[in-house]
């Protein structure tokens, strides 16, 4: 088994923090087995490197390698990717294709950014995590795959399980051995070796004295928070390297190449009250339509009971709505009934037409005689005409002593061309 130092100096991992010791010295643990590893920390500290030890000392050594960038890959083609696609299974799908599992047969898979996976592909990957069967897209034959998969991620896999974005099944899956590695803010020691390395890196690339941090720019070096960690850290090298022509760099020409703390990453807005708004103004919505369609139904009662007996009965159905319609104004003052015309229309006895609260005919007024609609239109006309007079032509006016939008009012001036 090969010692921690061998390790970094055969993959050129700088630093010598404790906690990225323990990180090296568990890949180099697991890495005989088959066991399933999942490499945690944020971006930029350098997890693509774990999964790399991992199998360089593995018995599948000699079998491919594979990383795959879950986050860089469309959700309708990730399936495709990993598991490949029989020929006209899709629209593109010209020839069949093999998948990443299929090619990778007998090596390692790294799955880097694995908690951007799509949920349908999380069922398929934990089929092949528990007994190494897939499916190609487009086919039904079960296809076996032997490889070993080290998934990778920056993001908090079990705020992902409470939202419902990972399934638990599969974390547990994949997590059976953990591996953290340290933020580089948490590696103060190691910060200014790393810069000391890309430094001579750079200079070597660019044909040029390597630059040199005197005391206060190491300070400086040490208390930034390396949002970015290592990647930010090597941008900033190289811009210094590139853009300063004095090789010896103080802490105020350091600080000019610095983001100011807070600045130098996107924020990250929670969208939990986007999602409240959201669910409150569907609630209103959804009052506001089931209110309307109540009113509708008590109008066309109130309109039925109208025909049928007069406003004397009419009174007691919704008093409410009645109000909100008429004003302070009573049914008997606002609309006058001809007896014999009613009952002509609708006789009140051995009628073949029934109204009962539970007959759908009744609350659709299916069998209305035309002419007394029409004396209601009349009605509804009159009115209209009476309160656009009384309030001298305003609309607005007028539909509030109406009890009616101005739109509808509006409307109804349109349909009756008044």
């Amino acid at each position: 088994m090969e010692s921690v130092q061998a390790i970094k100096q055969r993959f050129e991992i700088i630093g010598n923090d404790p906690k990225l010791n323990r990180a090296i010295e568990k890949a180099i643990q697991v890495a005989p087995t088959d066991i399933s590893v999942l490499v945690a920390g944020e971006s930029g500290v350098g997890k693509e490197n774990i999964p790399k030890i991992i199998h360089s000392l593995s018995h599948r050594k000699h079998g491919k390698y594979i990383a795959v960038n879950c986050g860089a890959i469309p959700e309708g083609t990730i399936d495709s990717e990993l598991f490949g696609h029989e020929k006209g299974s899709f629209t593109g799908a010209t020839n069949t294709r093999e998948g990443y599992f299929e090619v990778a047969s007998g090596g390692t898979i790294f799955l880097d950014e694995v908690g951007e996976l799509p949920l349908t592909t999380q069922v398929r990957l934990l089929r092949v995590l528990e007994n190494g069967e897939f499916i190609k897209v487009g086919s039904s034959q079960v296809q076996k795959t032997n490889v070993r998969i080290v998934a990778a991620t920056n993001v908090n896999l079990l705020d992902a399980i409470a939202k419902g974005k990972f399934r638990e099944d599969l974390y547990y899956r994949l997590s059976t051995v953990e591996i953290l590695l340290p933020p580089l803010r948490e590696r103060k020691d190691d910060i200014h070796l790393l810069f000391r390395k890309f430094a001579a890196d750079f200079a070597h690339k660019y044909k040029m004295p390597p630059l040199k941090l005197d005391e206060q720019a190491v300070a400086v070096l040490q208390k930034f928070r390396w949002a970015g960690n290592i990647r930010q850290l090597r941008n900033v090298a190289e811009q210094l390297s590139v853009l300063e022509t004095q090789r010896d760099i103080s802490g105020a020409t350091l600080v000019s190449y610095l983001p100011q703390e807070g600045s130098n990453l996107p924020s990250v807005i929670s969208n939990k009250k986007s999602e409240n708004d959201f669910s409150t103004e569907r609630d209103i919505l959804y009052k506001v339509l089931f209110d309307m369609k109540n009113d509708l139904n008590d109008l066309k009662k109130l309109t039925l009971e109208l025909m049928k007996n007069g406003p004397s009965k009419a009174q007691d159905i919704n008093p409410h709505l009645i109000q909100k319609i008429y004003g302070n104004q009573s049914l008997e003052s606002e609309i006058s009934y001809e007896e014999s015309p009613r009952t002509e229309v609708m006789p009140k006895q051995n009628s073949p037409t029934h109204f009962d609260d539970s007959d759908d005919n009744y609350l659709l007024a299916e069998t209305v005689e035309e002419e007394e609609v029409l004396k209601l239109e009349q009605k509804e006309i009159e009115l209209i005409k009476k309160s656009l007079e009384k309030n001298k032509g305003k609309r607005k006016a007028a539909a509030d002593e109406l009890g009616i939008s101005e739109r509808t009012l509006y409307r109804k001036i349109k349909q009756f061309d008044l």
